[in-house]
């Protein structure tokens, strides 16, 4: 067995923390090691994360796959002071978004591959993250592609094709429920062009949501949260139960949401881990 020894070393930015990144509940195939560390794969590629305080380095990948993959996943290119200074300027005197800006400064919002994502949100509804992982990874391990990185075996998300052709029963069987006919109709539409990824990626966010929508039952917050974090609409704002939370404890006025500019999701996205894991963790 060919183990894959590549490394690639970068720079860690002042607004990134791997940790804050996968524990914000943008993305199920990363996990964290007995290092520290995280495994995961992207894109059909395996890989182990590290940080220090001043670097993070991508082992399995050199600096071609860092250049063609990695760098765009991890939005190394994304101007995060420039948000940060637009969303703190847009809710002005806020000390809600003041807090939680400060908890989860660490946070960045990976370029994932559209297909993936919007399976994958398919998958969370009325669901929580362990077994939203684990039906996914043994789908993976299903219908995706083998891949081996540091001498671990990992699966590659399977294609639209390879679930299309597997078929809802097939599906079913994975324990995903009634879910399967959703993931099977997205699969379909997909594989057989009806619903066109990366056409959708050029559209504005609220006729991206609308087209997602066609697909049975994939209503607003999943297609809003595909569009977050699978086509880099930073301005789809998610709404789940945890966000309603927030709108009714911190602004039971209300919250505007268009008015927070093209920024509303990175914003979501402070307000959610400020919720989820630091105030209810004091609770």
């Amino acid at each position: 067995m060919a183990i894959n020894t590549e490394k690639y070393t970068f720079d860690r930015p002042e607004y990134f923390d791997l940790d804050q990144i996968f524990d914000c509940g943008q993305c199920f195939r990363f996990d964290r090691n007995e290092t520290g560390g995280y495994d995961g794969i992207a894109f059909g590629m395996p890989v182990t994360l590290t940080q220090d305080k001043e670097t993070v380095t991508v082992f399995g990948a050199a600096s071609d796959s860092f250049e063609r993959v990695w760098r765009d996943f991890f939005a190394l290119d994304d101007d995060y002071s420039g948000m940060r200074d637009d969303i703190s300027h847009r809710f002005g005197d806020d000390r809600t978004i003041k807090s939680a800006m400060s908890a989860g400064k660490g946070i960045r919002i990976l370029h994932q591959d559209p297909w993936e994502t919007v399976c994958s949100f398919i998958i969370s509804q009325n669901n929580n993250i362990p077994r939203i992982k684990k039906i996914i990874s043994a789908m993976s391990a299903r219908f995706g592609e083998k891949k081996i990185c540091g001498g671990k075996e990992y699966y590659a998300f399977p294609t639209p094709e390879a679930l299309a052709a597997a078929g809802e029963e097939e599906i079913f069987a994975l324990r995903t429920g009634f879910r399967a006919a959703y993931i099977y109709d997205a699969a379909a539409k997909v594989a057989d062009g009806r619903l066109d990824l990366e056409s959708l990626r050029a559209l504005p966010t609220d006729e991206l949501i609308a087209n997602l929508m066609t697909v049975k039952g994939i209503g607003p917050k999943v297609a809003s949260c595909a569009a977050l974090f699978g086509f880099g609409k930073t301005d789809a704002f998610p709404v789940d139960v945890w966000m309603k939370k927030v709108m009714a404890k911190y602004y039971p006025g209300g919250l505007d949401i268009p008015s927070l500019g093209k920024y509303a999701g990175i914003a979501q996205q402070y307000l959610f881990y400020y919720e989820r894991y630091q105030v209810e963790k004091r609770a």
